[in-house]
């Protein structure tokens, strides 16, 4: 899991405990200006396989790391699909993030509302 933060210039993703080293990241961190989009991922997260990977996939128990797919590259961080939010980026090295949070719906709302006021 992670948390999300956000400035009003930036989104920030701190990754939690062990996962620092299984996703080989601490922190993430993207203007608001490059985020194009976001969504609640449950159906995506719960796929097994996610494209080409720099990290862990253990389906079933966690997904972090870098993994290329369909020719962009992805972050994840996800232990529990159900609660698992997609971030559309755009001018990022990462397309896309997909992020296990706690609350998925109020991060996803959060996000919105960020993005409409920048």
């Amino acid at each position: 899991m992670a948390d999300i933060e956000i400035t009003p210039d930036h989104l920030i993703v701190h990754i939690r405990g062990a996962d620092k080293f299984l996703a080989l990241k601490s922190q993430l961190e993207v203007p608001l200006q490059h985020v194009a989009g976001v969504e609640t991922a449950p159906a995506e997260a719960h796929e097994v396989f996610h494209g080409m990977k720099v990290g862990t996939n253990l389906p079933g128990v966690v997904t972090a790391g870098q993994f290329l797919q369909h020719g962009e590259w992805a972050f994840w961080d996800v232990h529990d699909p159900s609660r698992a939010i997609a971030i559309r980026l755009h001018d990022e090295h990462y397309a896309k993030l997909v992020i296990g949070v706690d609350d998925p719906s109020g991060t996803v709302s959060a996000i919105t509302a960020a993005i409409a006021h920048r």
